[in-house]
């Protein structure tokens, strides 16, 4: 098994907590804040603000956070065709990322954009960096410039479709898989003929497991496919799909917050199960069900929060 141990400060600490709260499991052991189980990676954070991951993609999963980190298991070499050319920062790349897996409320968005070298200056110009280092303000701003400057796609997959396609055993690496796919394929035919030099996507499962996912997909985007874990701070393309991705995020965050008559938090923390036992109560499971993941531990958490408060009126 291997383990990855980083170092986060207390802000962090709690988005970390947030985020895996849907997964979260009970560890009575010295020092322990909060363990979760998630996609076969164990994660243990301390009151130190050390946070231990044990799996096989634990450094992978580690990663995602940033900070501090040291691996008690030597970091597997890169598989056949994987390593990443040097003067990749000043490519033509088309680059691909995701947000909103980790969220209760709201889709699953992805976004691939393409970058020429010729534009990499202007991109940098329009302050485009990694999307955790960015205010939801600020990438709102740019977004639309980035939009407008670059080849693109953006994808949003609605809750209840999310909902439907996870019901019948998709998993969320799946379900990412495809998107990734399709966006690709959606810029590549926007390029009309143009190759960018690299396709470069944020990696969330391995190279073999990515086309397992969409192995019965008719059109599938293989040539110059690289992967790679903290691909927005490898080159500006795949910076710009995670702008992008979290604005359409946001954006429909802002719709269904309207929808249903309460601001929607993000993550899938405490604030979450309040807001979503206020909705439970007012409008319903059935709307509940349409504007979240149904199969997070939120949802269970929200009946049984809306259940002792109707009890008591």
């Amino acid at each position: 098994m291997s383990n990855a141990v980083i170092q986060l400060g207390p802000d962090r600490i709690r988005e970390l907590m947030a985020h895996y709260a849907g997964s979260k499991i009970e560890r009575n052991a010295p020092g322990v804040v909060f363990a979760a189980k998630s996609g076969g990676v164990s994660i243990t954070a301390y009151k130190s603000g050390k946070v231990l991951f044990q799996g096989g993609g634990a450094e992978t999963e580690a990663s995602r956070w940033g900070g501090n980190s040291s691996t008690s298991a030597k970091k597997p070499s890169a598989p056949k065709g994987e390593k990443l050319p040097s003067g990749l920062a000043r490519m033509s790349v088309l680059g691909s990322d995701e947000t909103g897996t980790g969220d209760f409320f709201g889709p699953v968005t992805v976004a691939a954009c393409y970058v020429p070298a010729e534009k990499i200056a202007l991109a940098e110009e329009l302050g485009v960096k990694d999307s955790k280092m960015l205010t939801d303000a600020h990438m709102l701003k740019i977004g639309p410039e980035i939009k407008e400057t670059f080849e693109n796609s953006v994808l949003v997959l609605p809750n209840e479709k999310y909902n439907n396609v996870q019901a019948k055993g998709w998993s969320q690496g799946k379900i990412k898989a495809l998107l990734h796919n399709q966006a690709l394929k959606h810029v590549l035919r926007k390029l009309d003929g143009t190759k960018p030099d690299l396709i470069l996507i944020d990696q969330f499962a391995e190279r073999g497991i990515y086309y397992r996912h969409i192995a019965s997909e008719p059109e599938i985007i293989r040539e110059n496919v690289l992967f790679s874990t903290k691909a927005e701070n490898l080159h500006v393309s795949v910076a710009c799909a995670s702008i992008l991705a979290r604005v359409a995020f946001l954006e429909e965050m802002d719709r269904l917050s309207e929808k249903a008559g309460v601001p929607l938090p993000k993550g899938a923390g405490k604030p979450v199960d309040e807001a979503a036992a206020r909705i439970l109560l007012k409008k319903g499971d059935d709307f509940l069900a349409s504007i979240t993941k149904r199969h997070f531990a939120n949802t269970r958490k929200a009946a049984a929060l809306a259940s002792k408060r109707s009890g008591r009126s």
